[in-house]
Formats: C-alpha cells, sequence, structure tokens
C-alpha cells in the first residue's frame, strides 16, 4: 500500500528547497514514504518529517531533514528549531524547521549542501567544486 501525500506540490517553502536541492550535480527528486525526497545515489535531503513525542507521532511539514557532520549536529541539537526526527535520527539526520523560525534561509542552504556532501559520491562533490564558467 501506498503512503499517502504528505505535502502540497505548490508549497513555496517546498518549491524553495526543489530548487536549492536540485541545482546540485546529480540530484534528482522523488517522492518516499509519502514525502519529496532528493538523492544522487544516496538520499541527502527530505522535505518534512515527525518524531515520537510520548509516544504520539509530531509532524513537522515545513522542514528538512539532513545528515550534517558530526560537529555540526552537535552545534545544531540544542536549537529548538532543530530535532532528532523518527528512524533517521538514529543514524545521525537532523531535522531542521525552514524560516521564518530561527533559521535563515542562507543556513539552509549550506546544510542542504553539507548533507550533499556526507551522501553525494566523491565525482558529484568534485563537480560541485569545479569552478564554474566565469560571468
Amino acid at each position: 500500500m501506498a503512503h499517502p501525500l504528505m505535502f502540497r506540490a505548490d508549497d513555496p517553502k517546498l518549491v524553495r528547497v526543489r530548487r536549492i536541492a536540485l541545482e546540485l550535480p546529480g540530484a534528482a527528486e522523488k517522492v518516499s514514504h509519502g514525502r519529496p525526497t532528493f538523492y544522487t545515489g544516496k538520499v541527502f535531503l527530505y522535505y518534512g518529517g515527525s518524531l515520537k513525542v510520548d509516544g504520539e507521532w509530531v509532524q513537522h511539514e515545513e522542514c528538512v531533514l539532513m545528515l550534517p557532520d558530526a560537529q555540526e549536529r552537535e552545534a545544531l541539537r540544542p536549537r529548538p528549531d532543530v530535532f532528532v526526527p523518527g528512524y533517521l535520527g538514529a543514524y545521525g539526520w537532523l531535522g531542521v524547521d525552514l524560516p521564518p523560525l530561527r533559521a535563515s534561509w542562507d543556513e539552509i542552504v549550506e546544510l542542504v549542501d553539507e548533507s550533499y556532501r556526507n551522501t553525494a559520491g566523491p565525482r558529484l562533490v568534485a563537480q560541485l567544486d569545479a569552478p564554474g564558467p566565469s560571468a
């Protein structure tokens, strides 16, 4: 049985996250478990997530789930707009609620980049770091 869709395609925050994620080399999008998922060979970003609080699932519909470096993870965890998501949290993933809460869009871009670098292969990371054409 397929998961129900847990997002609106015209959600302006999703549109912005999609643009950020799909600008990365080799990035693609699919729907997995009812949520937009961005991947190369491995998933590097989910839009929307949840965590269990007192035995009940609490949805975070306007957030990204990403895989930060260990040092960044420890710096982010105490923040009120950051949570350890169900299932993926055990593997180092964090959820960050999207602006206008504490995070800025510049920070979201940096976190997406970091998660991409932690999951994409070396060839794709090299493409990301390659100098672009001069403007």
